[in-house]
């Protein structure tokens, strides 16, 4: 894996791994987490893909000093950043992996510049964590829910990174792996973090899914604390062309519980005879 040198990819720390003329994979982190989370999923692609990791910028081993609250006080911000990225590199056909919150930013960016995109793998997405009774719509949360999340992270970050670390996870059988995430969440800024938990818990983008014309694998884990069964058929019935896979995979980040599954399933979609 090597690292890529100009000012935009630096402030992303974007590293480059697999087939230099292979197809682009480009791998978006969720909330709380960075490039890293990928790790075990990201040699089944190196054989046929060129592999591009980022970190958000406020996260991982971003350039601290570029993140400005109010840029990313919203998903347009990571957005921009996605599209920059793909500028700086020249990428073209790109597979836009994203996994949560990042599925989010993956759907408004390929509806910002289709052209760039080939396909995009939503890893435990969600367009809304909050329950709509209005659309019959369950995010798996009420609002109520969503405040006291928040409250309770603005309170003490670091106590609630304990508390919530084991939920999102969903392996109890596991414990490195909660004890993984939790060490990524204490690793952000609590100012940052706190920022970024609004976005990935109050940013709605059904209204968008309608203008989505990229093909799109929907990856559903069950137990899923964030994202109940019925956002994944939420997201099939309403993006065109999509493909829904219920993985066994329990829990909200299956690429670090899951690697083997999670990966097979993606090569299955992307390599249809692999």
């Amino acid at each position: 894996m090597r690292a890529v040198t100009s000012s935009v990819l630096d402030h992303h720390h974007v590293t480059i791994s697999g087939q230099p003329d292979g197809p682009v994979m480009l791998f978006a982190h969720g909330f709380g987490c960075d490039q890293g989370m990928w790790r075990r999923i990201i040699p089944f692609f190196e054989d046929r893909f060129q592999v591009v990791l980022f970190d958000h910028m406020g996260s991982g081993r971003s350039d601290l000093a570029q993140y400005d609250p109010e840029k990313y006080s919203n998903l347009d911000g990571y957005v921009t950043d996605v599209l920059a990225l793909c500028e700086e590199l020249v990428l073209r056909d790109v597979v836009l992996v994203a996994h949560s919150v990042a599925t989010m930013m993956a759907i408004k960016a390929a509806i910002r510049t289709p052209g760039v995109f080939s396909r995009l793998v939503l890893v435990a997405p969600s367009p809304s964590y909050i329950n709509d009774p209005v659309d019959d719509y369950v995010g798996g949360f009420t609002r109520e829910d969503i405040d006291g999340l928040l409250e309770s992270l603005d309170s003490n970050y670091f106590a609630w990174s304990a508390a919530l670390a084991p939920t999102i996870m969903g392996n109890p059988d596991a414990p490195e792996l909660t004890e993984e995430l939790e060490t990524s969440f204490c690793r952000t800024n609590p100012d940052t973090a706190r920022t970024f938990a609004r976005v990935s818990f109050l940013s709605d983008i059904r209204s968008d899914l309608q203008h989505v014309s990229v093909p799109t694998l929907i990856l559903q884990c069950s137990q899923d604390m964030l994202a109940p069964p019925e956002v994944g058929r939420y997201l099939k019935d309403r993006l065109t062309g999509s493909t829904l896979v219920e993985l066994d995979a329990t829990g909200h980040v299956p690429q670090a519980s899951a690697p083997d599954e999670t990966a097979h399933a993606i090569r299955r979609y992307l390599i249809p005879a692999s």
